[in-house]
């Protein structure tokens, strides 16, 4: 019988776990132990075995020194014959059982917050399913507070005037006259048509920019200022990567724009209304639906997290650490596509490292703990999501997305991953059951009774309490 933990596999070379990438979820039983910890009994197909046992075979074979071969091209029947078929068994787990430990793990809805002791007997064949142990401490679900005393601050939607006009002077800007300027330089809300020509020869002909729309480099719209028509010069650009890199501009026309006045004409030419009044309403309504989308918003974050701080819900720094890497690896993959790198970031932010870091961590804090209160919430209202209720929702963003529904819904039942949506279901009734059953008040009471001190503002944090499955705590 051998065990292990996870100590020692950062040391090792490994590959992709092929049951973790292609969505296959392992059978897994979960049995609560004494001390807040739990068992998994998982059971690993043959399929991914003989996998196993043939990744682990070649990543020997490119190792092993064995006469009459070169390295990497050992046959498997030689390679076992030579090491023992024990030590290709064994490397074939090790480098394996950490992916089918997280398969098993998440497809049982516990949340390993140590280590796992793993105890199996190799296997002795990759026709046969393999089967492990694994105890592990988890992360609590907490007891969920009341949310129906909780009072939760709500914003009434408003549009201030200056929205509107800001939109109707847009709206009018957008079928301005352009009439062309001979006698002055550009200033600001002129359009100008330019080439621009970098240092490696790249250039952009008859480019069509508008000075002061904050559209340009902050360098280049200060260049272009103050340029005449057929003016040609050299601009000092700031490179993504902290450089400077140069670029030589010549503008070919300057036009200003002749705005129309604010009447019924304009609301014609520039809209399916035929009075002012009409379209001023309609951008009047068009942005009060946005601001209440995004108070909604709001609101229910809101709400989530007063239940979660009055549920005393504490997160376990492993949870946090694995949080906040994905959260780190998305940030990087976006800067990545917009070709930029974490020192620019960081410069354009204003932050140091150490501030990105304890800002991305506070993140991962939270989106953990509101996962948790939620998933508690609904267990304790007793949220159940059918099949048809996730097809509807595959539907309804397949719709948005412009992709066959019909064909997404049969991939996520193949990858046997309805499960995910099913879990996201569940806890978006239950908030909204959260956010029908809060108290409600205004802002200005809500930032009142903040400013008041009570004594159990200065009570500590308590300590993690762990949940396992089957504790009547979330009952």
């Amino acid at each position: 019988m051998a065990q292990t933990s996870w100590q020692r596999w950062p040391e090792r070379k490994r590959r992709p776990d092929p049951c973790w990438q292609n969505g296959r979820i392992l059978k897994a039983k979960v049995e609560e132990l004494p001390n807040s910890r739990v068992r998994l009994q998982v059971e690993v197909p043959s399929a991914d075995v003989k996998h196993a046992v043939e990744h682990a075979s070649s990543d020997l074979a490119e190792t092993a020194k064995i006469p009459g071969f070169r390295k990497g091209k050992v046959p498997r029947a030689v390679l076992m014959a030579r090491l023992g078929r024990d030590k290709v068994f064994a490397e074939a787990v090790e480098s394996h059982i950490g992916g089918w430990f997280l398969n098993a793990a998440a497809n049982t809805k516990i949340r390993p917050v140590a280590q796992p002791e793993l105890t199996y007997d190799l296997p002795t064949t990759d026709d046969e399913t393999f089967n492990f142990t694994a105890e592990v401490p988890v992360q609590p679900l907490p007891e969920v507070a009341d949310w129906s005393s909780l009072e939760v601050p709500a914003a009434e939607p408003e549009v201030p005037a200056e929205l509107v006009e800001r939109e109707l002077e847009a709206l009018r800007a957008s079928v301005a006259e352009l009439i062309p300027v001979q006698d002055r330089p550009a200033k600001d809300g002129d359009v100008l048509v330019i080439d621009l020509v970098d240092e490696s020869g790249e250039a952009q002909r008859d480019y069509v920019v508008q000075l002061g729309a904050g559209r340009l480099l902050e360098d280049l719209e200060r260049g272009l200022r103050g340029m005449s028509t057929a003016e040609t010069k050299t601009i000092t650009l700031a490179a993504p990567d902290g450089g400077e890199k140069r670029a030589e501009v010549t503008v070919k026309e300057i036009k200003e724009p002749v705005l129309a006045p604010l009447d019924d004409e304009l609301a014609k030419s520039a809209s399916e209304f035929e009075t002012m009044a009409e379209l001023r309403a309609e951008i009047e309504l068009r942005l009060r639906e946005l601001v209440e989308a995004e108070l909604n918003s709001e609101f229910r974050s809101t709400a989530v997290d007063r239940l979660a701080e009055a549920s005393n819900v504490s997160v376990a720094d492993a949870l946090v650490d694995a949080r906040a890497n994905d959260l780190l690896t998305g940030l990087l993959r976006s800067l990545e596509r917009r070709s930029l790198n974490v020192e620019t970031y960081l410069q354009l932010t204003g932050q140091s490292p150490e501030q990105l870091r304890d800002a991305v961590r506070a993140e991962a804090r939270q989106s953990v703990a509101r996962e948790l209160v939620l998933e508690a919430a609904a267990d304790k209202l007793g949220v159940e999501v059918s099949d048809d209720e996730i097809k509807d929702l595959i539907r309804e963003e397949a719709e948005g997305a412009g992709e066959d529904a019909e064909d997404l819904i049969a991939q996520v039942w193949e990858r046997g991953r309805p499960d995910r949506l099913r879990d996201d279901l569940r806890m978006r009734k239950a908030l909204d059951r959260i956010t029908e059953e809060v108290k409600r008040i205004p802002v200005d009471l809500a930032r009142a009774r903040e400013s008041i001190w009570t004594p159990e503002k200065d009570k500590p944090e308590t300590a993690t309490k762990l949940w396992t499955p089957g504790s009547k705590e979330t009952a």
